[in-house]
């Protein structure tokens, strides 16, 4: 049962990859500025070349933490490779963060006047606090983890 909740569970995160790129692809086609543009124009925007590679951080915290619950999977959770795994998505998530605000500065500064940057915003408020309870989390479970390790090996 545990091998198909973990299974389970990495197809969710192959799910939500799959589902965040598709949208990452199709998104500027048809939404804001970018609606009546060709296509060269459409990815040679800098805010949109900006979004994609502040998007990496995103990819890397959800390969590792694919690679996490295959650690979990192979009984090997208490590990130092599971503490790296959880640093770099704790790492990742703060990017990620740091990112979403400066695109929130970007788009509050640099606007058009007839355009209303409130709905914008709120999901960069959204999402900033969303990977910082996931950078707070991952945190936590790196601590408890090193903590667990260190008392295995005091045993030993």
């Amino acid at each position: 049962m545990k091998q198909r909740s973990i299974r389970f569970l990495q197809g969710v995160f192959v799910l939500i990859g799959m589902v965040t790129l598709t949208l990452m692809i199709r998104m500027p086609l048809t939404e804001g500025r970018a609606a009546n543009l060709d296509l060269f124009s459409i990815y040679a925007d800098p805010f949109i070349l900006y979004i994609y590679a502040a998007s990496t951080p995103f990819f890397i915290a959800l390969y590792k933490t694919f690679q996490l619950l295959g650690y979990i999977a192979q009984n090997k959770a208490f590990s130092l490779n599971s503490v790296r795994t959880l640093r770099i998505i704790k790492q990742c998530a703060i990017a990620l963060s740091t990112f979403i605000v400066i695109a929130g500065i970007y788009i509050r500064i640099f606007h058009a006047k007839e355009d209303d940057p409130a709905g914008f915003l709120a999901l960069c408020f959204l999402f900033t606090f969303g990977s910082l309870v996931i950078a707070t989390i991952a945190g936590v479970f790196e601590k408890i983890l090193q903590n667990g390790i260190d008392l295995k090996s005091n045993i030993e």
